[in-house]
């Protein structure tokens, strides 16, 4: 039976949404989840401070009786324990699968620099709050179950990876940052106005020279700002990718949505084998 540990690197959730994962998961028997209580501290924006969030995430890391790690929430605070963790896991680290995306990206890009685990993008239980979030937490249950009809359909013979474009964006240029040279690259974003999805695609395509190529995901709830931008995200990735010599590869089915796709970085495996 998987056994999967839950907690909180960046933001809390509630106590009601951990209850109801937890029932949904009867629906999936071979599945035991287990919600670290960090998940429900509060410190300002983070779930905790800093070193109770590190700490939680190496319960659940360092713990040989859990076979996976699932991110609870994103939000902003991951970064800031990213480099401390990697310094602090264990051998028991090193076969699980972490789950999660968003703000969650920081953990993922720095296990898969460092190569521990199987850093996977996928649904958290928090999305359980959007309209037809079930649908998202069921597939990643799913997924943690065995099932794999919830990858990314258009996953291929190439290493792949999948981020938040801000949180990539971040990651450049900075320790966390993995090698991911010859990757085929899926970014996705939300609630950026199309100024700043333009800056950031300026800024991130200098970054990834070598990738084999850049898939777009869904960029959701863009504020209206005083005058239009005059294109739209996708045409803002194929001019930045054009620019700076990106095989632009089409449209991902990855968001901050219910529909939002799972991406094992690497090549596209099975789930957990506890």
């Amino acid at each position: 039976m998987p056994r999967i540990a839950i907690c909180a690197p960046s933001t809390p959730i509630s106590r009601d949404v951990a209850e109801r994962v937890t029932a949904m998961a009867a629906d999936y028997p071979s599945l035991e989840l287990s919600f670290h209580e960090q998940c429900f501290a509060e410190e300002g924006h983070f779930a905790g401070p800093d070193a109770q969030r590190l700490n939680a995430f190496l319960d659940c890391a360092n713990d040989r009786s859990f076979d996976a790690v699932w991110f609870a929430k994103g939000g902003y605070g991951a970064n800031r324990i990213a480099a401390q963790a990697m310094s602090r896991l264990t051998d028991a680290a090193r076969s699980k699968t972490y789950l999660g995306y968003s703000d969650c990206g920081y953990l993922l890009a720095a296990l898969y620099r460092e190569r521990i685990g199987h850093p996977v993008h996928g649904p958290m239980p928090v999305d359980l709050r959007r309209d037809q979030g079930e649908d998202a937490v069921r597939r990643a249950l799913a997924w943690l179950a065995g099932d794999p009809s919830g990858i990314e359909p258009e996953l291929d013979a190439r290493p792949t990876v999948a981020f938040n474009l801000m949180t990539l964006a971040m990651l450049c240029g900075t320790e966390l940052m993995p090698d991911i040279s010859r990757h085929v690259v899926l970014v996705e974003e939300v609630a950026e106005h199309l100024y700043a999805v333009d800056r950031l695609f300026f800024h991130v395509t200098q970054s990834l020279r070598g990738i084999a190529g850049l898939r777009l995901g869904r960029v959701s709830a863009v504020p209206e700002n005083d005058r239009p931008f005059g294109a739209g995200a996708e045409e803002i990735a194929e001019f930045w990718c054009e620019r700076t010599g990106i095989p632009f590869l089409g449209a991902a089915d990855i968001g901050h949505d219910h529909a939002n796709r799972i991406v094992p970085f690497g090549l596209a495996r099975r789930p957990v084998r506890p």
